[in-house]
């Protein structure tokens, strides 16, 4: 699945919209952001609350397809900027990171 079509299934709001063609392989759900860096994979949707400058900066080193806010948290200003900067794709949703995670895990089976 493409992150398009994550955005659609998942019924997700586009913050900053980097490469919506790239694969979605697979999910991570953690706000500890050395936690992430260190265990989540190329190509993962990357649930968190996480909404600032530090958590772009994850996404890159970790090379995530995409992050996704939950639980309609926030994404700062400075952390906006960077995401269109790095070409970062930043989603969100109402919905809690193991709801969205479950319907992912659906999807790709």
């Amino acid at each position: 699945m493409t992150v398009k079509d994550l955005i659609d299934d998942l019924e997700l709001d586009v913050l900053t919209a980097g490469d919506l063609t790239r694969l979605v392989t697979g999910g991570y759900c953690g706000d500890l952001l050395s936690w992430v860096m260190g265990r989540a994979k190329a190509g993962d949707a990357w649930f968190s609350v996480m909404g600032n400058v530090n958590a772009v900066a994850v996404c890159v080193l970790a090379d995530v397809a995409c992050l996704v806010l939950c639980e309609n948290a926030a994404l700062d200003d400075a952390a906006k900027t960077r995401a269109e900067m790095e070409d970062v794709t930043i989603l969100r949703s109402t919905r809690s990171a193991y709801e969205l995670a479950v319907t992912l895990s659906q999807k790709l089976s």
